[in-house]
């Protein structure tokens, strides 16, 4: 009798820490929505730092460079370096605009061919936006858009160097860590600071292997289009390397917006389009579907379907940025709910194959120093 009152009050004990838990979650995506603009700035920060520790304590060991001084040099190489693409990039996209008439003569005969296969009305004394606007009503679609990229390149400029400022600031707190764990968590320090090493670790080297895949793509597509006469090679080869790090959607997005503008350069020279279509198709599939899951291994394996589940969720949350965050945020989550007793088998249901993720190391390396 005792053991079956046991037995009903861990179910209902369960019942009510997991409706707990599902409170707890949608509450939390709420303030994370709400909060986005605090949120969002702190979470890249703590990303940028995880990949940037591993440098900062070879060049403060072996080089002997204080703390400090190496994690500012560290922060302030980074965002020089992301001022000056931001810089070129800015040239580039002002180069299409002031091109933009020979583009729009182009994009309007493959218009017109459209429009006379679909039987889509065209008058010839309007411009292609005049006609586009009438025909498929898109001028309320283009407005908004305007509105969207002008607010996020502005959004952009004012956390730049808040990021870099709060990364600054997380670096040099790191150095303190190890001591502040042991002295706050006395009874479960080994526990926490396993957890911390997983986090740290998985996320750094997701970020990293994203970072040259997507550096080796980016390159190769800008190259590519440089050979082949191409307008704006940079414009594409960063395309191609900041949407390879949203997983499935980026790189056909990436692939897609290139193809559309290669024909319309290219029109009616369809072998070029068709070449360009052809080797970005083929420089994704071989780096991100082959090249970069026999480097990551199985140690990040995180469901298809999770991962889909996890672009929409961020997306709508945090927008671009949170579709970026998406895998290494689903990562954190995974390595949380393997060190909880009660959430083991949520961490199961969020990975792939368990029969193929390998054991759990009993002591992790000293990456908090």
């Amino acid at each position: 009798m005792d053991d079956t009152e046991n037995l009903n009050q861990k179910t209902t004990s369960n019942r009510i820490f997991y409706l707990v838990l599902f409170l707890a979650v949608v509450l939390a995506g709420f303030l994370c929505k709400t909060m986005s603009n605090v949120l969002i700035p702190v979470v890249l920060s703590f990303m940028l730092s995880f990949v940037f520790l591993p440098i900062i304590k070879k060049l403060n060991v072996k080089t002997g460079i204080p703390w400090v001084i190496s994690s500012l040099i560290i922060v302030i190489l980074f965002f020089i370096i992301l001022l000056g693409i931001t810089s070129i990039l800015v040239t580039s996209l002002t180069g299409i605009i002031s091109e933009f008439p020979k583009y729009e003569t182009r994009f309007m005969s493959i218009y017109q061919l459209i429009a006379d296969n679909l039987g889509i009305e065209i008058d010839n004394t309007k411009s292609l936006f005049q006609n586009l606007w009438t025909s498929l009503k898109v001028r309320e679609y283009t407005q908004k858009l305007a509105v969207s990229l002008s607010s996020g390149v502005i959004s952009f400029s004012k956390t730049l160097f808040l990021i870099a400022l709060m990364t600054a600031f997380i670096l040099l707190e790191m150095r303190l860590t190890k001591r502040k764990m042991h002295y706050a968590f006395k009874d479960n320090r080994a526990k926490i600071t396993r957890i911390s090493n997983q986090i740290i670790n998985q996320t750094m080297r997701y970020i990293s292997i994203k970072f040259f895949i997507s550096l080796a793509t980016g390159v190769l597509c800008g190259i590519t289009s440089l050979i082949i006469g191409l307008d704006f090679p940079i414009v594409w080869g960063f395309l191609a390397f900041i949407m390879n790090f949203i997983p499935i959607f980026g790189s056909i997005i990436s692939v897609g917006l290139t193809t559309i503008f290669s024909l319309i350069q290219f029109y009616p020279n369809w072998g070029k389009t068709l070449f360009i279509f052809l080797f970005m198709l083929t420089v994704n599939m071989v780096l991100g579907n082959i090249l970069e899951p026999r480097i990551e291994g199985k140690n990040l394996g995180i469901s298809p379907v999770i991962i889909l589940i996890s672009l929409s969720l961020w997306g709508y949350i945090w927008g671009f940025t949170g579709m970026l965050l998406a895998v290494p945020l689903m990562v954190i989550i995974k390595i949380v709910c393997e060190n909880i007793e009660y959430l083991k088998g949520l961490a199961i249901l969020i990975g792939n194959d368990p029969r193929q993720s390998p054991p759990q190391q009993t002591e992790e390396s000293n990456t908090i120093n």
